[in-house]
């Protein structure tokens, strides 16, 4: 099976923040990723990832002002310094933590900007992070996301994240496929992945409906395992979802899975 990652920002809404690390490393992960590190010292969560023995897998460039809605910056026109300056802010916190890959959210479209100018801020934006990050050793990510979760969202299938990678032209923007939002906005699961994989750096797990834990719902997740597994994947599988009941419990799906697992 593969290895499994969980998100801290979901698996584990009953404890502080800073306390999520020990959380996850008492579960049996071995590394983390969450949404955003930015309202903590660097070094105070590289201090967490080294006592601990966890790899920090993944987070996301700076996304505007979450708490208003943002929901990313990167194809509005009007935000390209703001956004390149997130980009130099990630890459700190990405060498300080050790974490080989970010994730761009790339936003709401905008109703009061031209469509192509959306697309082709988007794509510069793109290509600037892609080769900015490529210079650290860090790989950039983006994600189609399902439009029920977050209506408006630019982004939102699979076909159409390839065709902005082609667009951008670098070979240090990979694919971040999300099981759970592609499961809600295209289905064809084991084929579509089949036909990625060479794009795809890191796939993210939840079941639906409901985004739970993987056995609570439609999706047939240990077909899919075992298909990753024959797909030659190799890259990290994030548990981001949000556990139904508590969260150790929620996590016996895992036990299932002789492989070590991620948070």
């Amino acid at each position: 099976m593969p290895r499994f990652s969980a998100n801290l920002s979901m698996l584990f809404p009953e404890v502080p923040f800073l306390d999520r690390f020990a959380a996850a490393k008492n579960a049996g992960f071995e590394g983390v990723e969450y949404m955003f590190p930015y309202a903590y010292p660097k070094r105070d969560l590289a201090d967490r990832l080294k006592a601990l023995g966890l790899q920090q897998i993944l987070f996301n460039l700076p996304a505007g002002d979450w708490d208003k809605g943002e929901r990313g910056i990167a194809c509005h026109p009007a935000r390209v310094g703001e956004f390149r300056t997130g980009v130099g802010e990630a890459i700190e916190y990405a060498k300080a933590l050790g974490c080989p890959q970010v994730n761009c959210l790339v936003g709401l479209a905008a109703s009061d900007v031209d469509a192509q100018v959306q697309r082709e801020t988007l794509v510069s934006n793109l290509r600037f992070a892609a080769e900015t990050l490529k210079s650290e050793g860090i790989i950039l990510l983006i994600e189609p996301v399902n439009t029920y979760d977050i209506p408006g969202f630019y982004l939102n299938l699979s076909d159409q994240a390839i065709r902005i990678i082609g667009d951008v032209g670098s070979e240090n923007l990979k694919l971040q496929y999300d099981i759970y939002h592609m499961q809600r906005m295209e289905g064809e699961l084991a084929n579509t992945l089949a036909k990625l994989l060479p794009h795809i750096a890191h796939v993210q797990v939840a079941d639906n409906p409901g985004r739970h834990e993987p056995g609570t719902g439609e999706i047939n997740y240990p077909f899919l395992f075992e298909h990753l597994d024959r797909l030659g994947y190799a890259g990290w599988v994030g548990c981001e979802y949000k556990p139904r009941g508590e969260t150790q419990a929620g996590l016996a799906w895992l036990s299932r899975s002789a492989r070590p697992v991620e948070a």
